[in-house]
């Protein structure tokens, strides 16, 4: 577990200058756009809350490793620990998947979602997510993306 949350921080150090680049810079996760926040809830109810939780709060025991060697499903809230990766790592882990991103044989029950949902529809779910989480929890997650 601690070589895979390793890669995945490193992979974000990466992506955060890399991947996902707009006309005018990295995508960011339009959690302040009250449209794509409303489109966020109808695309989380759908395709993510089945295992993330209609409260965003994840799988029992989701820091352990379940009968079939997979993680379950983290929180999304604040309790969890996807504000702590930046914007271009949760657009990249929510399109490709945990494994293709994390690779090693990280084996993860998350399929990417590419072909499945638009990118419009991924920035729309993770835009909800965001937008549920405490100012200072956002604020923190802004710095970040900031690269402070």
């Amino acid at each position: 577990m601690k070589y895979a949350l390793a890669a995945v921080f490193a992979i974000g150090a990466t992506l955060t200058g890399a991947l996902l680049l707009a006309q005018d810079g990295p995508v960011a996760i339009p959690y302040d756009d009250p449209d794509m926040v409303a489109r966020g809830v109808d695309v989380y109810a759908a395709t993510c809350a089945a295992c993330h939780g209609v409260d965003l709060k994840g799988e029992p025991e989701w820091r352990t490793r379940g009968a079939d060697g997979l993680m379950p499903a983290p929180p999304h809230d604040e309790t969890g620990h996807t504000w702590h990766h930046p914007d271009a790592l949760l657009i990249e882990l929510t399109t490709r998947g945990p494994a293709a991103v994390i690779g090693r044989d990280y084996a993860s029950a998350m399929p990417g979602y590419q072909d499945v949902l638009s990118e419009r529809d991924i920035l729309a779910a993770l835009a909800y997510i965001k937008s549920t989480w405490p100012p200072e929890v956002i604020a923190r997650h802004d710095q970040m993306n900031a690269g402070g």
